[in-house]
């Protein structure tokens, strides 16, 4: 029995069912049940929420997410080998738990959710910056979910929070900041992990803004962003001559420096030339 129901230790659960972690689907399981129910602290008052989970594993986070309160979890699982893992914590938990098998980066999950919806996850460390970008650009804002909780890799994590002028300031703190409030909220070293990993991770809590902080066309923010960080030793004017044959009249006229690098310039200062760009089309 463990700490936070009635169910059997990680441990066990994962020799009974033979779930060593496959590198290949960048497993690394989160065996400390108090940790994860700390991790799914982070992610709100779930108690009237429905919850999104990827790659539950053996349902570690699982079991968190259930015993603090969520309404209802869709988990979606690419391993087989964890289903019947999974399963026996739906029958713990009776009508809260839905498991589907399958790629979460193939799956539609709306259909099989009913908001407020919160997404939180372990995510596996190859497809976690996907996932966040995805969820971070649906056709049309606000999404459907309020908030994202999600582990990765410590880097991955600085570079979401990351602010103007760091090395880590680059294409996903743009994307995070423009449409969220992003922090980090807990930090974990390798060894909290079976196999530990080579790196620290860390969580990070993304709420969902009711609409972007700077106003700017998605599509012409995304271009100007990605041609700016592609070559982000150039001077902007260089960087962003693909974009735009004036590129340093627009830059001068919202008062950007054309010999500015891209990790120097603010969100604000990104939008506003986007806007201009716009405008000028």
């Amino acid at each position: 029995m463990s700490g936070i129901d009635d169910l059997p230790p990680l441990r066990d659960v994962i020799a009974r069912f033979d779930l060593s972690p496959k590198k290949a689907l960048g497993q690394n399981f989160l065996l400390d049940l108090n940790l994860t129910a700390k991790i799914a602290r982070r992610a709100g008052d779930l108690s009237g929420c429905d919850v999104l989970e990827v790659g539950p594993g053996p349902g570690g986070l699982t079991r968190g997410l259930l015993a603090e309160g969520a309404r209802r979890v869709l988990a979606i699982e690419k391993d087989p080998r964890c289903l019947p893992a999974l399963a026996e914590i739906a029958a713990a938990y009776p009508g809260r738990l839905e498991v589907i098998g399958g790629d979460a980066l193939e799956v539609e999950p709306l259909a099989h959710l009913t908001p407020p919806i919160r997404v939180a996850a372990n995510l596996p460390y190859n497809v976690g910056t996907e996932l966040l970008v995805r969820w971070l650009t649906p056709p049309d804002w606000p999404p459907y979910w309020q908030s994202l909780t999600l582990m990765f890799q410590k880097e991955v994590a600085e570079r979401i929070v990351a602010s103007p002028g760091s090395k880590a300031y680059g294409r996903l703190a743009l994307l995070a900041q423009w449409r969220t409030d992003a922090k980090i909220v807990m930090e974990l070293g390798p060894e909290a992990f079976t196999p530990p990993p080579k790196v620290s991770s860390a969580v990070v809590h993304l709420t969902a803004l009711p609409e972007p902080r700077y106003p700017a066309d998605p599509a012409v923010l995304s271009r100007v962003v990605a041609a700016a960080f592609n070559q982000r030793r150039k001077m902007l004017r260089a960087a962003l001559r693909g974009v735009s044959p004036d590129i340093e009249a627009h830059l001068v006229a919202v008062g950007i420096p054309p010999t500015e690098r891209a990790e120097q310039v603010s969100l604000e200062a990104f939008c506003a030339l986007a806007r201009e760009l716009k405008r000028a089309a």
